[in-house]
């Protein structure tokens, strides 16, 4: 089975800027594998996104023009890992999400962290059908 990076063009600026040794996403065979996103910066100013609302929406938005790259959507995301920095913020983080799969939501699976930047409340990976 042959792999092939996605590198949206929608990507971020900032995040095709760090120098981090991951792809933003591969796709393999009939599946897409979509990096750990947060977005915590706005794609334009990046401003620094406040509040768990507001930073679940970016990182999903993100997600979904990377899924589109490669030839995917949302509504064929199978598993999502959700990373919190707060688990008091799992209700508010769960009605934005919610927002994004309506209907038959993916599996997931939700874990309270320590996340890679003080500034990151969210972090979502997903995996998905082409």
């Amino acid at each position: 089975m042959k792999k092939q990076a996605i590198i949206p063009a929608k990507l971020p600026s900032w995040v095709k800027e760090m120098p981090l040794p991951l792809s933003p996403a591969i796709k393999a065979g009939d599946f897409v594998f979509v990096s750990g996103y947060a977005g915590f910066l706005d794609r334009k100013t990046r401003a620094p996104i406040e509040g768990i609302e507001a930073q679940t929406k970016e990182t999903l938005e993100i997600i979904k023009d990377t899924l589109e790259a490669a030839g995917s959507s949302l509504d064929k995301v199978v598993k999502a890992t959700v990373f919190l920095k707060n688990a008091q913020d799992f209700s508010k983080m769960n009605q934005v999400y919610h927002a994004f799969f309506p209907k038959d939501p993916p599996a997931r699976t939700t874990i309270v962290a320590g996340l890679a930047l003080p500034d990151i409340l969210v972090e979502i990976e997903c995996m998905a059908i082409v």
